[in-house]
């Protein structure tokens, strides 16, 4: 896709530090990291958030986070990760792209990146949790 930083990188117009490149996806650093290794993977192909991901790049996309989460405990020498992905909103780059940040213990990275807060009670949660699985139903 015109414009695209990822794309650009996919092509190898843009500059990268490239960690692993299968064949439905390719993984670099991120320029701006979390902590050092801080991995971001994408698909190959311009995919914008994850409802577009079409079917046959689940497996490959996600088989290979899962490599590099491996990977970031045993041969980086992190005690765990933190995997996320943003879909639009806060999604810098307009294109789907997995986080696989390196984390050791009392590394000062605190929960997620946003405030936390706590259901009113039990019948809110009940009720909100059934708004998701009728949202959930209504998607094909």
């Amino acid at each position: 896709m015109t414009g695209c930083k990822f794309c650009a990188i996919e092509a190898g117009t843009a500059r990268s530090h490239t960690v692993l490149e299968g064949g439905a996806t390719l993984a670099f650093l991120d320029h701006r990291p979390v902590f050092p290794g801080h991995t971001l993977l994408i698909p190959r192909r311009h995919i914008e958030t994850l409802p577009e991901l079409p079917d046959e790049l689940l497996r490959p996309l996600f088989a290979d986070a899962r490599r590099i989460a491996a990977a970031m405990e045993g041969g980086f020498g992190a005690h765990g990760t933190f995997v996320a992905m943003n879909n639009r909103i806060s999604q810098s780059v307009p294109h789907l792209h997995v986080h696989v940040v390196p984390r050791h213990r009392k590394d000062g990275l605190r929960g997620f990146f946003w405030p936390r807060t706590r259901y009113a009670d039990d019948a809110e949660a009940t009720e909100v949790a059934a708004r998701v699985r009728a949202a959930i139903e209504a998607v094909p």
